[in-house]
């Protein structure tokens, strides 16, 4: 039985860092963000909004920033299932979006891109 447990023990801690989200990945991946986006104290809005404090914000609400209709009106409140859908495609998850990106499809990427943004609270600052 002890054998059984170790041997389902070793097999799960090899597959869980593949699994894990990785903020140092996520830096890199948001290279793709940074020409219209920023994050951290300071930030403002450029072509697109801010993203300090991105999850559990209502989508249209970065205070400053011109949002579309399509976006004010989506009724989207950002977490982190809701983020990976709409960063796959956004055209597709808010039809309307000013937003020209043609999306991350890789789904560790996105996890990790989600771990990089978490970490901004909304005053910029990391948590």
């Amino acid at each position: 039985m002890k054998a059984i447990a170790c041997a389902i023990l070793i097999s799960a801690t090899a597959i869980l860092p593949a699994l894990a989200q990785d903020i140092s990945a996520g830096e890199r991946s948001w290279n793709k963000c940074r020409a219209c986006h920023q994050t951290g104290e300071g930030a403002k809005n450029l072509v697109g909004p801010q993203l300090n404090g991105l999850f559990g914000r209502h989508s249209g609400s970065a205070e400053g920033y011109s949002y579309s209709a399509a976006n004010k009106d989506s009724g989207i409140t950002w977490d982190e299932a809701t983020f990976a859908e709409y960063i796959k495609d956004p055209k597709a998850k808010v039809p309307g979006t000013k937003m020209i990106f043609a999306g991350i499809k890789n789904e560790q990427e996105i996890k990790d891109l989600t771990a990089f943004l978490k970490q901004f609270g909304q005053d910029g600052k990391k948590l």
